[in-house]
């Protein structure tokens, strides 16, 4: 079993930063894949951004260049850095861990909102 836990959500200005964090409570060295999504109201949920155990990522178009994904296998802890937000950007984001014969865990959300 793995526990995630999101923080850093927060509301901030269009064009402002924030840093999301999600905390394993085991080794994410073990993990194949970790990643950030999000669900805004009325819409599904969607992939943000990706990264694998070797370091590999992959993002949205809508998010490329603004958003970046890291993992810090020491802390146990992966980061989505949220640069140059929009309003578009506002929904609750989720960090997802998958592992192979176990499957994905969620993370409960924090939720993001971009409005000045």
């Amino acid at each position: 079993q793995v526990q995630l836990v999101e923080s850093g959500g927060d509301l901030v200005q269009p064009g402002g930063s924030l840093r999301l964090s999600c905390a394993a409570s085991g080794s994410i060295f073990s993990l194949d894949s970790m990643g950030w999504h999000r669900q805004a109201p009325g819409k599904q949920r969607e992939l943000v951004a990706g990264i694998s155990r070797g370091g590999s990522t992959n993002y949205a178009d809508s998010v490329k260049g603004r958003f970046t994904i890291s993992r810090d296998n020491a802390k146990n802890t992966m980061y989505l850095q949220m640069n140059s937000l929009k309003p578009e950007d506002t929904a609750v984001y989720y960090c997802n861990a998958y592992k192979a014969f176990e499957g994905s865990y969620w993370g409960q959300g924090t939720q993001v909102t971009v409005s000045s």
